[in-house]
């Protein structure tokens, strides 16, 4: 649970127009993937990244590829489903310093429908999924309150607004963390705490190409085609893009947005079929 840092250089590079110099975000998930990609373009913009993941070797590594860019970042494990796990993690961080941003990214996938899917296994995704991101967001308001303000980005999906097939607990915490959202914008929003959410359609991630290689051994390429276009664009989301909305949501160019979610579909939701 200790914090592991890098030795870093004073300041980061600059990355597009929208700039996080001066601030301080905590992004679950940050190991791989989505939460990966939103951390490196962070930091690339000037904040000072805290990796939080399951996986604190994952989280280290990460965090060395943004120290040998010229960032700041350091690494921490935690588990998000376990509050108490959660409130000590983050009363760790708050005592080095104020906390501007956080990003609940951390979450599971399962592919069942309604009697596919056990009590346990409803009982893992929404201890991740939904009570994860409560978890972080209960510590983290508090601490925002104090200091005059802060930014919330949830990571839900599309499944929270389509009926995607087989995959009823995952349609149920995505559509929840929608709800939650809307909640802490409305509940917060005199405090300067801005809330906002994004719907992401089928992004291309190392999970992806794994599940893939699982259950399509020789079809790889096939099948990565076929789901490329169940989107009306007729691609999947580069994590790159994901994390260009992120880091808008999270700049000061966004101040006048919370309470929204935002669909990074091309087109999905209203296109499709």
């Amino acid at each position: 649970m200790e914090a592991r840092g890098f030795a870093l250089t004073p300041h980061a590079i600059r990355s597009g127009n929208f700039h996080l110099e001066g601030r301080t975000a905590v992004i679950t998930g940050a190991g791989s993937g989505i939460g990966r990609a939103i951390a490196r373009r962070f930091a690339a913009s000037g904040a000072r990244v805290l990796l939080l993941d399951i996986d604190g070797s994952q989280a280290e590594a990460v965090a060395r590829e943004i120290a040998e860019a010229g960032g700041l970042a350091a690494a921490w494990e935690c588990d998000v489903s376990r509050q108490q796990h959660v409130k000590a993690v983050f009363a760790r961080i708050f005592r080095e310093g104020r906390v501007h941003i956080l990003v609940n990214n951390a979450g599971i996938a399962h592919v069942g429908k309604l009697e596919g899917t056990t009590e346990a296994d409803f009982d893992r995704v929404f201890g991740v999924n939904v009570k994860g991101f409560y978890n972080c967001m209960l510590a983290a308001v508090e601490h925002m309150k104090s200091h005059s303000g802060g930014v919330i980005l949830n990571l839900a999906s599309i499944a929270a607004w389509a009926g995607l097939a087989d995959r009823f607990a995952y349609s149920m915490s995505k559509g929840a963390v929608v709800a939650m959202t809307y909640s802490v914008a409305k509940d917060y929003i005199r405090e300067n705490i801005r809330c906002n959410s994004m719907s992401p359609a089928r992004v291309h991630t190392p999970f992806v190409d794994g599940y893939l290689r699982k259950n399509y051994p020789g079809r790889e390429q096939e099948m990565f085609e076929r789901l490329s276009q169940t989107q009306p664009i007729g691609r999947m989301a580069e994590l790159e893009k994901i994390a260009s909305l992120a880091l808008f949501l999270c700049s000061d160019e966004a101040s006048f947005i919370t309470g929204t979610d935002y669909a990074i579909d091309g087109g999905f939701l209203h296109l499709h079929g």
